[in-house]
């Protein structure tokens, strides 16, 4: 199944891909690229959401543009850690890439990471670069994509996971 946990996800990455980084919300979806030695997460697009069809032909263009070997999605949790509406919507949203998506790997792997506080801690970082509140709005979903990315690259090493 492509959905998996972080060790089935280290296993089942190839050496040499890089991976996206998703952070799917309601209004946009934030894009990040990892280098392929799994390093060092990147911002690469914010996509205004529209019909499915679309934004799934445009993360199918990054996938096949960057040669990328899996997916991690925000996972929208609770403080508690349990899952509401936002983190059903993550789910739906990586069900709906796997049956309908036309992925190039119907097998490519799918990591869900914990994204709780991701956009509020990029925000601060932002604030804190003195950045304008027009400015941060047209980065801040690709900024907490590569945020969440980050966070697996780096259980990924932790776990002996880099390649």
């Amino acid at each position: 199944m492509p959905i998996c946990t972080l060790p089935d996800f280290r296993a089942r990455l190839k050496k040499g891909s890089c991976l996206l980084g998703l952070d799917p919300g309601s209004v946009a979806i934030g894009v990040a690229v990892s280098d392929p030695g799994l390093m060092i997460a990147s911002p690469l697009a914010t996509i205004t959401r529209g019909k499915f069809s679309a934004d799934a032909a445009t993360l199918i263009a990054f996938i096949n543009e960057r040669k990328a070997g899996g997916l991690v999605i925000g996972l929208p949790k609770s403080m508690d850690g349990s899952e509401g509406a936002s983190a059903q919507s993550a789910r739906a949203f990586a069900r709906n890439l796997l049956e309908r998506g036309n992925l190039p790997d119907p097998d490519m792997p799918i990591l869900f990471w914990d994204e709780r506080l991701s956009t509020a801690a990029v925000e601060r970082f932002l604030i804190s670069d003195d950045m304008s509140r027009k400015r941060r709005d047209a980065v801040i979903d690709k900024a907490a994509a590569a945020y969440i990315l980050q966070g697996a690259l780096d259980a990924l090493r932790m776990t002996g996971g880099a390649a």
